[in-house]
């Protein structure tokens, strides 16, 4: 069996008001190419667009891939790394509060991506000397789409 293909990956939300319009961005490295996407909703919030990060930019793999995903969101991260999501599903998608776990379309749509590849979520300190989450966190607020006003 070849050995996966190894891709980094950068990925930022930002919300202009939490709820409010929104954007995110994502940055793909596999060797010397690198790969910017980005997008955005008019109603929505942080965390849902720090996901809404991760999952295009995996979506965009066309073949099983050993991941190393970065992301200065603890929210995404730990669902992962502490297990959250495992327990979650285990209590029938409640918190340990038993309420409902928020966003669960998207931990849905994450928890197939993370069956398909083999992903490493790595925690980064956001706005901090990290090239790449800078860059992300500049196409995520680029992305946020302007309220109207200017629209004839």
């Amino acid at each position: 069996m070849p050995e996966k293909k190894r891709v980094t990956i950068y990925t930022d939300g930002a919300c202009s008001g939490n709820p409010g319009p929104g954007g995110w961005g994502a940055i793909l490295i596999h060797g010397d190419t690198r790969r910017e996407i980005s997008g955005g909703e008019a109603q929505t919030t942080n965390n849902r667009m720090e996901m809404m990060a991760a999952i295009e930019a995996l979506k965009l793999l066309k073949t099983p891939c050993a991941v190393t995903l970065y992301s200065d969101s603890a929210y995404l991260v730990r669902a992962f790394t502490q297990r959250w999501l495992d327990n979650w599903q285990r209590n029938g998608w409640k918190t340990s509060a038993k309420e409902p776990v928020l966003n669960q379309d998207l931990w849905m749509e994450l928890l197939a991506l993370t069956r398909t590849h083999d992903v490493q979520f790595q925690k980064v300190k956001g706005h901090a000397h990290d090239g790449d989450n800078n860059r992300c966190d500049a196409l995520a607020r680029a992305a946020i789409p302007k309220s109207g006003g200017d629209h004839p």
